[in-house]
């Protein structure tokens, strides 16, 4: 049986990378403007339930899978399948400057997501084709409009050239900046390289694309601990979690960032949907900050002061990034609505309650017997997913 609330819903939305931080503040987000939401991921976010309509756990690499869920009712009769209004593709292999800058990740963080870019557009323009035909609107027993389903692509700051971000206090991320091209990481690579995937998807099938590249997003619901953490994350932990000794800082801590809570990260994206721009265009935030004063902001909201220390060889990415936004103001009138200090002051309250209940869980009897007997039967590989 068809879900009735999908026809009584105003648009229908498909997120993809729903499992993830920003895929799932993002389905939150669509539920709550009314829409008819399906999820899909390898995995389901880690802190909260979705509040998908649909959540489908599928690998997006097989294409068999992408060819399923990419539109309405599938599993269904062919009159309850068709075309979703907006599709947002946030799926990505992707995490920290521990996964990200290391080298050891860069052939999977290539073929994965290029793959999933691929897979995604080439059902969608089959899609778009079918519906057209005179034999789908025959096997539905009633004429269908065929409608023009945006996509949304999420890009990132990454892709921009190494050459503009070697100096810390004068980093140019300006969107006609990209070229010439010189990433400093094969994820920056691979994110350059979809942009135009989308873009040429836009210009010889009319697949209405939005492009944007996040700039360090954050906030509560997000990963952090484990190494796929960004950096409000990770200072934070690393704050909530000592207890007197040294704070390791990657770098020499002089290293500038400029960091987008989610929340407004978001209203940025529905902006840009609701809009007649195609982008790339920034979302980001211009108060750029040292990797020293984003501890700052840790240890003021963790009300803590700490020695520091500096690991000198580990990744650390470009010199300087921070976003340019006058793109952004000029085209969908956004611009960030409050302070690093206020992003992270409720960014650290929400990470420090997880480091109390993993302490609390690590320390409990059950707990412990569960730990000896995942020792005893042997640990399996971690489950990896897309979600950003």
């Amino acid at each position: 049986m068809v879900d009735k609330s999908l026809k009584n819903m105003k648009k229908t939305a498909l997120v993809l990378g729903a499992g993830g931080f920003i895929g799932n503040h993002l389905v939150s987000r669509l539920k709550s403007e009314g829409y008819w939401v399906r999820g899909v991921d390898l995995k389901r976010p880690d802190y909260n339930s979705s509040e998908a309509d649909e959540f489908f756990l599928y690998d997006l690499t097989e294409k068999h899978n992408v060819e399923r869920i990419i539109k309405t009712g599938f599993g269904h009769p062919l009159q309850y399948q068709e075309q979703f209004d907006e599709i947002y593709q946030l799926a990505a292999d992707m995490g920290g400057a521990g996964y990200i800058f290391t080298g050891e990740n860069d052939a999977n963080i290539m073929q994965n997501s290029a793959i999933i870019n691929l897979h995604v557009l080439d059902a969608i323009n089959k899609l778009n084709q079918f519906v057209q035909t005179p034999w789908y609107n025959d096997a539905r027993l009633h004429s269908y409009t065929p409608k023009n389903t945006k996509i949304f692509y999420s890009s990132s700051a990454c892709m921009y050239p190494e050459h503009n971000q070697l100096d810390p206090d004068n980093p140019n991320c300006e969107e006609s900046s990209a070229y010439p091209a010189n990433p400093d990481s094969e994820y920056g690579w691979e994110k350059l390289f979809s942009e135009r995937l989308f873009l040429a998807y836009n210009k010889n099938y009319n697949i209405p694309v939005r492009v944007a590249r996040f700039h360090n997003i954050y906030g509560p619901l997000g990963t952090w601990d484990g190494g796929r953490e960004k950096a409000p994350a990770a200072m934070c932990r690393k704050v909530a979690k000592n207890s007197g000794e040294p704070l390791e800082i990657w770098g020499d801590g002089s290293q500038t960032r400029s960091f987008l809570y989610i929340d407004e990260c978001i209203e940025a994206i529905r902006r840009l949907m609701e809009g007649e721009f195609l982008g790339p265009v920034n979302i980001g935030s211009e108060e750029m900050v040292t990797i020293n004063q984003l501890v700052d902001y840790a240890e003021k909201a963790g009300d803590k002061k700490l020695e520091r220390t500096y690991k000198l060889d580990a990744p650390q990415g470009v010199r300087g990034r921070n976003s340019d936004n006058t793109l952004i103001k000029e085209k969908l009138g956004w611009a960030p609505s409050f302070s690093l200090e206020e992003g992270i002051r409720r960014t650290y309250k929400w990470v420090s309650s997880q480091v109390n209940q993993t302490k609390t869980a690590t320390n409990s009897p059950t707990n412990i017997d569960m730990i000896r007997q995942l020792e005893d039967c042997g640990t399996q590989q971690p489950y990896k997913h897309y979600g950003s």
